[in-house]
């Protein structure tokens, strides 16, 4: 199994396995495994965006979205297709652009 340097970590990786959430919103009810997993959930409800962009003053409720974001002025694309070279800013868009080669369609009507 996976290995922990703290036991504290352990009990948080242990929730994976049995589902347990014993952090609950007090807005909408849903549950997190961690406490930093519900502050960020509920900047949801309060619109609170911690994370400006420098170039552009966009704001983000999470700081990977601002990283995600930062992309767009900077330009990288460190997702590449390695059928056609086709570069993204998410891995997410790729796996759905790599579709196009696959001829998957995984939604039917």
């Amino acid at each position: 199994g996976k290995g922990f340097a703290q036991a504290s970590r352990l009990l948080i990786h242990k929730r994976v396995h049995t589902g347990e959430r014993p952090f609950t919103c007090s807005v909408c009810g849903k549950g997190f495994s961690q406490t930093g997993n519900l502050q960020t959930h509920q900047r949801a409800h309060t619109g609170e965006k911690p994370f400006t962009c420098p170039v552009c003053g966009k704001g983000f409720a999470q700081s990977s979205r601002l990283l995600i974001h930062k992309r767009v002025h900077t330009g990288e694309r460190p997702f590449t297709c390695s059928v056609c070279g086709k570069g993204f800013t998410q891995s997410s868009t790729l796996l759905i652009h790599q579709r196009v080669h696959t001829g998957e369609r995984p939604f039917t009507c």
